[in-house]
């Protein structure tokens, strides 16, 4: 079963956020909720990661193109250094509100 690749844009998840509130997400019809778009964004870098290793795994057969597999790793890597700064700024975020005086 092969799963489509989306790209999640910065206005597409900022679009997602901004409904969050508006009672928008909670019968998302086209799945395009803000927990959609995160878990098409994780989705999006483990599918960059399997990618590199099947790069990889071509080159070390001897089948492989030394510039797709720069080009795939590095696309993965960057995936991964996103997912982690976004998550970082999530973390932060949360530990912002819990220390808010209520």
């Amino acid at each position: 079963m092969s799963v489509p690749t989306l790209t999640v844009t910065p206005s597409a998840a900022a679009s997602a956020y901004a409904r969050v509130g508006s009672g928008e997400l909670d019968a998302p019809a086209g799945g395009s909720g803000f927990g959609d778009v995160l878990a098409r964004a994780v989705q999006g870098v483990a599918d960059a990661g399997r990618k590199a290793d099947a790069e990889s795994m071509r080159a070390i057969a001897g089948a492989g193109n030394l510039t797709e597999v720069a080009t795939a790793v590095t696309k993965a890597e960057l995936a991964l250094q996103t997912a982690i700064s976004i998550r970082d700024r999530v973390v932060q975020a949360y530990q912002d509100v819990s220390r808010m005086a209520i």
